[in-house]
């Protein structure tokens, strides 16, 4: 049972796969206390983006054992579907996507539009936490051309094969301001971006419902500006979670080979003492 599965499916998708039992949805949440706990998919599990995804010791995804410990206790297997949403446009969600991707997990899906879309259309939700019997859950590979780190990016700067991305805001790209409105008080020393980058915020790969815009406008966007599959690319925002969400849409939806998100990113990059910046 390890054939391939659509990266991305329909909230109508997950409606009518809600009891199929090889099948395991997922809430991605950054705040669980104004998302998950009010209401979610029936039979969602939660997993907290703080908590589960990153290690709780040193500023890192989790590791390999980590990961396996959760998705053992998720009761997910190698084999299992799984399909992630979450708050915040799926931000976390595409996170766990990537996270999963790293490690390996080939039957892995987003579900298009997110919390917000299947609230807006006003489809079931419910409080009660499922359970699932715990797996058995190994990871065989890790890919780790899908992730890149802060003196790696450094290297490539002014590479005419490589093509930076940055997904914040204009006004964080400019350096006008130093973190979103959604995290006013978490910011970087400084303000600008990696020299060279252009930006391309997250958002305008995606429709007022939350849903990622059809194939041929999204090619339209990254190679009217450069960003072209022909080069290797390089995504960052503030903490990765947006730039994973333009990750996604550059490797998946547009099938781009080379792709890689630096999840250091401003927070990382803007802190560090003798990088260059652009403003």
């Amino acid at each position: 049972m390890s054939q391939t599965v659509p990266v991305l499916v329909s909230t109508d998708w997950v409606a009518k796969n809600l009891d199929n039992p090889n099948v395991r949805i997922v809430e991605v949440d950054y705040d669980p206390q104004t998302a998950y706990y009010q209401g979610h998919v029936r039979g969602a599990i939660l997993w907290d983006w703080k908590k589960d995804i990153n290690d709780q010791l040193e500023r890192n995804i989790v590791s390999k054992e980590g990961f396996e410990a959760l998705m053992s206790r998720s009761g997910i297997s190698d084999d299992t579907h799984v399909v992630l949403y979450g708050d915040y446009n799926n931000w976390f969600a595409a996170f766990a996507f990537w996270v999963m991707k790293l490690y390996n997990h080939e039957r892995v899906s987003l579900m298009d539009g997110g919390r917000k879309k299947w609230i807006a259309e006003e489809r079931e939700l419910v409080t009660d936490v499922p359970s699932y019997p715990p797996a058995q859950y190994r990871v065989t590979k890790v890919n780790y051309e899908f992730r890149i780190f802060m003196n790696d990016v450094r290297t490539r700067i002014g590479s005419p094969n490589v093509v930076l991305v940055d997904v914040r805001s204009p006004d964080e790209y400019t350096g006008k301001i130093l973190a979103p409105p959604e995290y006013p008080t978490e910011h970087a020393q400084r303000g600008g971006h990696i020299p060279g980058a252009v930006n391309i915020p997250w958002g305008k790969a995606l429709n007022e419902d939350g849903t990622f815009k059809p194939i041929e406008e999204l090619r339209k966007l990254y190679e009217s500006v450069g960003v072209t599959p022909d080069k290797e690319v390089i995504t960052y925002c503030r903490i990765g979670e947006r730039s994973s969400v333009t990750w996604f849409v550059l490797k998946y939806l547009l099938g781009y080979p080379k792709v890689r998100n630096y999840d250091g990113s401003w927070s990382e990059w803007g802190n560090a003492v003798g990088l260059p910046i652009e403003r």
